[in-house]
């Protein structure tokens, strides 16, 4: 990864700890946020980011759907465990190397939600994300595998703090380009 004026080093961490994961997702979080914040309400629906799905192109709303269907997921995979259900990775129907259809998907949920309703449904899932990782211990988060080679906290990371830094990274491109 390369790291020009706009990016510091230590902007990138893995979290190792429960309370380096939250710090981490309460930071790239409120930096989003900072960052949605500035996208001009008549360009929520338009089609101005690069896509998940290679040689597609999203809107605002499209890529805050797709951080509210990871959070979500996220929960899901939590709550399943918890109720002694089958793994479903990484959702319903779909295999890790479907990802792009799972965007779609996570599109096609919320194309008739208002902004401010995808704003307001992002935090609530991130706040029930933050509840999920207070509730583990260190150990528990990152003493052993959890999916495969993956400990807990590493997946909570990989699909809530590396994505709110990547949708602001998508943002700040396209804000910038305004």
């Amino acid at each position: 990864m390369a790291f020009g004026p706009h990016r510091k080093k230590e902007d990138v961490v893995v979290p190792a700890s429960r309370s380096e994961l939250i710090s981490g997702i309460e930071k790239a979080f409120s930096r989003l946020c900072d960052d949605l914040d500035r996208v001009p309400p008549e360009s929520v629906r338009e089609a101005v980011l690069e896509g998940h799905v290679k040689g597609t192109s999203m809107s605002p709303a499209d890529l805050v759907a797709y951080l509210i269907g990871w959070n979500e997921q996220v929960l899901t995979w939590h709550q399943r465990r918890a109720a002694g259900l089958p793994d479903e990775f990484p959702a319903q129907g779909i295999k890790w190397n479907e990802l792009g259809l799972l965007a779609q998907r996570y599109y096609a949920e919320h194309q008739d939600e208002s902004w401010a309703s995808l704003r307001l449904r992002l935090a609530d899932a991130k706040r029930k994300i933050m509840e999920l990782v207070e509730g583990y211990s260190d150990e528990e988060l990152y003493g052993s595998p959890w999916y495969g080679k993956w400990t807990m906290g590493r997946m909570i990371s990989l699909n809530t703090l590396s994505p709110y830094t990547n949708a602001r990274n998508r943002i700040r491109r396209w804000l910038r380009a305004l």
